[in-house]
Order: structure tokens, then C-alpha cells, then sequence
């Protein structure tokens, strides 16, 4: 995807600092935090939305969990934390680039 900004992140074109990334995955700080910790955990491949998958991404999304496990355990909230996709416009989703926002850190637990 030309415009995408999460491709031109993947790219190198735009400097992020990634707190994970292997060869399928990358994660880095959200620039608009809705929680302590807030992180986006998003496939190198482009896809769109959740909607887009194919069964040939099994495997994909199953890296995207494992991911979000270990980088939870890195940032301390491997005890509690969310995982959240937004599915398309209707869903909140503000960039078609599918990823994972994985969420932690409040004290005491969520209300």
C-alpha cells in the first residue's frame, strides 16, 4: 500500500523505534496512548482489515498472539492486559493496516 502509514513505518521511511520485531511482526508505542502501556502489534504483510484475512493467514495471526505474549511479559503486564482489533470503520479501525492494540499497566485493575 502506498499511502499506509503502518508500510512506511515498516519501510523505515517514517524513524520508529520497535519494541519487538521478527520477520513477520512489528510492535511499537501507539502515539495516542489510551492506557499506560499501549502498544500496536502489526504484520509486516499488508492487510487491510481483520475482514480481509484468508485462511493462507492462519499462521499470521497466530504470531500476532504470541507476540502480543511476549511483549507483554517485556513490559511488565504479563499478569493483565487487553487485546484489541478494530474491524473496519464501523469497528473504530482509524488505519487499514490490520494490527493489535495491546493494552496494560492501569494500577488496580480495569473498571
Amino acid at each position: 500500500m502506498k499511502d499506509c502509514l503502518f508500510c512506511k513505518i515498516i519501510k523505515g521511511e517514517i524513524p520508529t523505534e520497535f519494541l519487538y520485531q521478527d520477520e513477520n511482526v512489528v510492535a511499537f508505542h501507539d502515539l495516542h496512548p489510551k492506557a499506560p502501556v499501549h502498544i500496536l502489534i502489526v504484520p509486516k504483510k499488508h492487510i487491510d482489515k481483520l475482514q480481509d484475512i484468508s485462511d493462507n493467514d492462519k499462521e499470521l495471526l497466530g504470531q500476532l498472539l504470541l507476540a502480543a505474549k511476549k511483549i507483554a511479559g517485556q513490559e511488565k503486564i504479563g499478569e493483565g492486559f487487553k487485546i484489541v482489533i478494530n474491524c473496519g470503520q464501523k469497528g473504530g479501525q482509524e488505519i487499514f493496516h490490520l494490527h493489535v492494540h495491546l493494552l496494560g499497566g492501569w494500577e488496580g485493575g480495569v473498571d
